[in-house]
């Protein structure tokens, strides 16, 4: 069992940055894919970024650019650096594991994006 909780949402002005955290209850980055996820009101769940033990990292074409993905094993912490939000950007982000074990999620972090 792995249990992934969230952090560093909040309220942001347009244009600015954030980092939010994922932290994991053991060490699994060696093993799992690590993957954040965000959901604006109204729309589906969409992948933003993934990160896997070899060090491959993909980028949703929407936020290539913007967003950078990474991981702190000692901590067993995963990180998503957000910068110049948008308006557009409000949503829960969400991480993910997929590995051996199965598939984990944490419960989400809100984000929204106002001035």
């Amino acid at each position: 069992q792995v249990r992934l909780v969230e952090s560093g949402g909040g309220l942001v002005q347009p244009g600015g940055s954030l980092r939010l955290s994922c932290a994991a209850s053991r060490s699994i980055f060696s093993v799992y894919a690590m993957n954040w996820y965000r959901q604006a009101p109204g729309k589906q769940r969409e992948l933003v970024a993934t990160i896997i033990s070899n060090g491959s990292i993909y980028y949703s074409h929407s936020v290539k650019g913007r967003f950078t993905i990474s991981t702190d094993n000692a901590e067993h912490t995963m990180y998503l650096h957000i910068n110049s939000l948008k308006p557009a950007y409000p949503a829960v982000y969400s991480c993910n594991a997929q590995g051996p074990g199965g598939e984990y999620w944490g419960q989400g972090t809100e984000v929204t994006v106002s001035s």
